[in-house]
């Protein structure tokens, strides 16, 4: 019996219907190169007892949607980028479409998350993760485990410190509390910290004793992106998890928990720009972005626009 043929790490999944690609990105790229950066969405991570995480699974695909008027604008200037998205080299950045996710099977879809973020790596390449709900980011980060050390930089209005919710340790409130404890995390840095929310006393002293470092939204108002940016080391390989919640709801309405006072959209591609020059962005994750409550579709407008500034970043580091 021949052996059987090699698996393409990039191509999209057997059986999986893929809408039209983020910026009409092809799946894989001509003559045999090797992307940069890899995009692919999951819809569902490890759900609590009794809910629904269904509304987020239609996140990945709102967002390649929310790309198409700019698909043919590829090559054109981008103010935000000081020039084309790919700097004026080929494209090298493919959408692969979505990994099978199941609601409730928790356990398999963070085993299918993992494994396709490690394909990703071994390329090697960028993987940037369009989630689904704040559970998909735990597989997402355990795949570095073999490309550490990473620091985490989590752009959040709640520090997601809980250990467990309704027996469940890998639920959408405890993805920083489970990186903290993957020993190739080397630290973590939490922005736009704001309001009230899942945390209590015990959480916040857990990850102080961590030694997470907390950087309010205030202090971003303040301060500028300089108040996050000079807590991760120069050089470091940085994992970015993006809870679309970490932004105002006046320009990310799209989300489960409004909460006043977040930042802005030049503050959060600020932040993604000025860590492309201090460090390297190793991955990235955008997820809680909640179709049914967007607003004439800003919501995903807003978070294709940070995965473009996400890709030029990518493309502009060394």
């Amino acid at each position: 019996m021949p052996p059987p043929a090699p698996v393409d790490p990039t191509a999209r999944p057997s059986g999986v219907i893929a809408s039209p690609s983020f910026l009409g990105f092809p799946d894989r790229l001509a003559d045999g190169r090797m992307p940069r950066a890899v995009i692919f969405g999951a819809g569902h991570g490890s759900t609590y007892p009794g809910q629904d995480s269904g509304g987020y699974a239609l996140a990945a695909d709102a967002v390649r949607a929310a790309s198409q008027e700019d698909a043919g604008l590829v090559e054109h200037w981008d103010f935000d980028l000081g020039g084309p998205l790919f700097d004026g080299e080929p494209v090298c950045c493919i959408d692969a479409g979505n990994v099978p996710t199941t609601p409730r099977d928790n356990a398999g879809n963070r085993a299918r998350i993992e494994a396709k973020t490690r394909e990703i790596l071994a390329l090697p390449a960028v993987p940037i993760l369009l989630g689904g709900d704040d559970s998909v980011p735990i597989p997402f980060l355990a795949a570095f485990a073999e490309h550490g050390p990473v620091w985490i930089l989590q752009i959040d209005a709640h520090i997601d410190w809980r250990d467990e919710v309704h027996g469940e340790r890998h639920g959408y409130s405890s993805p920083m509390r489970r990186a903290s404890e993957m020993a190739h995390v080397a630290g973590i840095v939490q922005v736009g910290l704001r309001s009230v929310g899942s945390a209590r006393r015990p959480e916040i002293e857990a990850a102080r004793h961590y030694g997470s470092r907390f950087v309010t939204a205030r202090e971003i108002h303040a301060q500028g992106v300089e108040a996050a940016l000079r807590h991760i080391p120069e050089g470091a390989r940085v994992v970015v998890t993006l809870d679309c919640d970490g932004l105002d709801p006046d320009i990310m309405p799209g989300v489960a928990a409004r909460t006043p006072g977040g930042l802005t959209y030049t503050q959060v591609i600020d932040l993604i720009a000025g860590l492309g020059r201090r460090a390297r962005i190793a991955g990235f994750d955008l997820v809680e972005l909640y179709p049914p409550a967007d607003r004439d579709g800003l919501s995903a407008l807003t978070a294709s626009r940070i995965l473009v500034n996400v890709i030029g970043a990518i493309v502009r580091q060394a």
